[in-house]
């Protein structure tokens, strides 16, 4: 395992490296890092940008961080022009960079602080994402009519289990749980782009929440599981401005036919 130290080490040799190349045209801190890092197991996630191949530039990275232990490393083609690196050391630090055209900066997070910018443009760049970003009404990928997705897959998972189909309900269950982890972090104003910080939810939440997974992967739990579910869906979503089911809707999701 890698100390604190260290990683500011291995953070502090790349960021110098990059800065040094002709290919770089800027490098942009993302994630909790830029506040100083959320704790001991928090990774590097950067964008570096280019005015230059793509290509090339997601070579250079690769050979940067080649020259740190790493156990393992993976170039993988996110688009055309976006290339997202993985690197993990030996120690078990993580990089996590995307290598892209400058032109292709992006704001997703309020989360991100320009660390090299060599002419000026990314910073002008990151800004005017920045407020794109801020005056959105929906910052963040919302699952589209996320009620009625609830209430239908609730309707699936009673099927399937009449089916015996236990590994499928087991994966319904999951989405389930999906669906209302998006809801309750919207309502306290989380940030939805890559969020996994949900041991910071609310507690109370956090503890009617566990006690939705089934003690046993058998029907009578699952059927007890999909109960604390509704109850917690329901409860969520009374404070949610966004999420809330139409009476035919609920009435369905009651085992009942609207009129």
């Amino acid at each position: 395992m890698y100390s604190v130290e260290e990683r500011e080490l291995y953070f502090q040799k790349l960021v110098k490296q990059l800065e040094e190349s002709d290919l770089v045209e800027g490098v942009v801190q993302l994630g909790s890092g830029v506040k100083g890092y959320r704790d001991e197991f928090s990774d590097i996630d950067l964008m570096v940008c280019t005015v230059e191949e793509v290509e090339q530039l997601k070579d250079y990275v690769l050979q940067c961080l080649g020259e740190f232990n790493v156990a393992y490393m993976k170039a993988k083609r996110h688009s055309e022009q976006v290339y997202i690196i993985i690197a993990i050391l030996e120690n078990g630090l993580e990089f996590n960079i995307s290598t892209l055209p400058t032109a292709y900066l992006n704001v997703r997070s309020p989360l991100w602080k320009v660390l090299v910018d060599k002419t000026g443009i990314v910073l002008k760049n990151m800004n005017f994402e920045h407020e794109r970003f801020s005056n959105r009404q929906v910052k963040y990928y919302v699952t589209p009519d996320i009620a009625f997705e609830f209430v239908y897959f609730m309707r699936r998972l009673n099927i399937e289990l009449k089916r015996n189909n236990l590994i499928y309900a087991m994966k319904i269950i999951e989405m389930l749980q999906g669906f209302i982890l998006e809801v309750q972090a919207l309502n306290e104003n989380k940030k939805l782009h890559q969020f996994k910080a949900y041991d910071t939810l609310d507690p109370s939440f956090i503890r009617k929440y566990l006690l939705t997974y089934p003690n046993e992967t058998n029907s009578e739990n699952i059927q007890e599981s999909a109960k604390k579910l509704k109850a917690l869906f329901l409860e969520v979503i009374e404070k949610s401005d966004f999420a809330r089911p139409d009476e035919k809707l609920m009435c369905l999701l009651e085992g009942g036919v609207a009129r």
